[in-house]
């Protein structure tokens, strides 16, 4: 006589296969129009291809690639929370700057301060402690435009460029 054997029936499969998922997605594609937008791409590639070189070799096209590098480069010698300091800074300003400018009259210590209120505003500890960022900033900026200017390449790395 034959042994009874276990066999348990293997549950249903609820989730959809790699197979299904890949049919949904090229339906939807097709239904929104994807498919025929990546088919022209791909057939049209020689002629994107030669619209883009033309438009990147325009000397316009060359400046600004440039000038985004450089940007991008800049951008990455600021630490972040540097950078997050300084635009937390300028969000504050520009909303005390439009608070100031939505005020229909303006309050008393707003009009012009006369001689004797700028005499106080010269020892205002405040207003010095706001202004002086701004201050060092310009002074800066003033150093480095009296600067030579330079190519980028040599600017940033040191190196002589050869024209």
């Amino acid at each position: 006589m034959a042994e009874r054997q276990e066999y348990q029936v293997p549950p249903a499969s609820t989730e959809t296969t790699a197979q299904e998922m890949l049919h949904t997605l090229t339906e939807s594609l097709h239904e929104h129009g994807f498919l025929r937008l990546l088919n022209d791409v791909v057939r049209a590639n020689t002629d994107i291809a030669r619209i883009l070189v033309a438009g990147m070799n325009q000397p316009g096209s060359q400046n600004a690639m440039q000038n985004l590098s450089l940007l991008f480069i800049t951008l990455s010698k600021i630490p972040p929370e540097h950078f997050n300091h300084l635009l937390q800074a300028l969000k504050s300003g520009v909303m005390a700057v439009r608070q100031d400018n939505e005020r229909n009259e303006p309050k008393h210590e707003e009009t012009a301060p006369g001689v004797l209120g700028m005499m106080k505003l010269l020892n205002d500890e405040a207003l010095w402690r706001g202004l002086m960022p701004i201050v060092n900033g310009l002074k800066a900026f003033g150093e480095e435009i009296q600067k030579e200017e330079q190519k980028p390449v040599t600017r940033n790395t040191g190196k002589e460029t050869h024209e």
